[in-house]
């Protein structure tokens, strides 16, 4: 969709899993890293099926929203009279949501049947960002100057997301690039709201001057502050992350060492008795 709402749904869609992802692996780093004896692979499988679930809703609801708003296509590619496409714009966003809903097919299918083989998953997001950028390098042709930069950069998160997650099909579990995807993914969601806000502003005030290039300079310097925003909540969850495992593996600790006093004590008072039964 042309307009504020058409950059803030994907930006929404990227910034809840930017913010997920980041938290889910620095959970499953630390707790694989100080509690040898936490959850398994089973327990963050069925995470995984539950993100895939949700992959697919939020995909399902881009698609139908694109689709079927009042100035939507509703499900008509061409017309007939006049002759000419109809909202191809709405079409590349709905094919960019489309390839996403398949990656999300494709983390249930990975860890619900024995038949896929694990590092598909990666593959098809690594796909889906990649069909994302495809799509939105050609999206800007023959724009104004500031439309095509505001778009070329996001194409440096949206590729370099893509490339991250094709080495995670190869380098499973490596925290390293899978918090790097998150960044970018963070990255991703806040610059489509600062298209959003250039391109359409909400308050309905005129769009920014295409030909000041001081807009420009800023833009530029802009999105390295955003980067800087997604790399200081990055290290925020992993701070947190890391303290609730840390609290967690504390108390178990705990926990465990009164359970093997108690152990020891009930053992001790057996002992007693049947040396005082012996005695009688």
């Amino acid at each position: 969709m042309a307009n504020f709402k058409g950059h803030a749904l994907p930006a929404v869609f990227f910034i809840i899993f930017g913010l997920w992802w980041c938290l889910k692996y620095s959970l499953k780093y630390h707790s694989r890293r100080l509690n040898k004896n936490g959850p398994g692979n089973h327990w963050f499988s069925r995470i995984e099926i539950t993100e895939g679930a949700v992959k697919i809703i939020f995909s399902v609801i881009g698609m139908l929203a694109e689709q079927f708003v009042p100035d939507g296509p509703h499900l008509y590619l061409y017309s007939g009279d006049p002759h000419t496409w109809m909202k191809l714009m709405n079409w590349q966003h709905t094919t960019m949501y489309l390839f996403f809903c398949i990656s999300g097919i494709m983390d249930v299918l990975t860890y619900t049947s024995f038949q896929v083989p694990i590092g598909l998953d990666r593959l098809m997001l690594s796909v889906a960002l990649f069909v994302e950028g495809f799509l939105f390098y050609f999206h800007v042709m023959s724009r104004p100057l500031l439309d095509q930069l505001i778009h070329s950069l996001l194409l440096i998160a949206i590729f370099g997301a893509a490339a991250s997650v094709l080495l995670e099909t190869f380098l499973r579990d490596n925290i390293v690039l899978e918090l790097l995807r998150s960044s970018l993914a963070l990255l991703q969601g806040t610059w489509l709201f600062q298209i959003g806000f250039v391109l359409f502003p909400p308050w309905g005030g005129p769009a920014w001057d295409a030909n000041d290039h001081g807009n420009i300079m800023f833009l530029i310097m802009c999105f390295c502050w955003h980067y800087a925003l997604a790399i200081v909540i990055l290290a925020m969850n992993y701070a947190v992350a890391y303290r609730v495992v840390q609290k967690c593996c504390t108390n178990k600790g705990g926990t465990e060492i009164k359970l093997a006093k108690r152990k020891e004590n009930e053992k001790s008072s057996r002992i007693a008795l049947l040396k005082g039964s012996d005695e009688d």
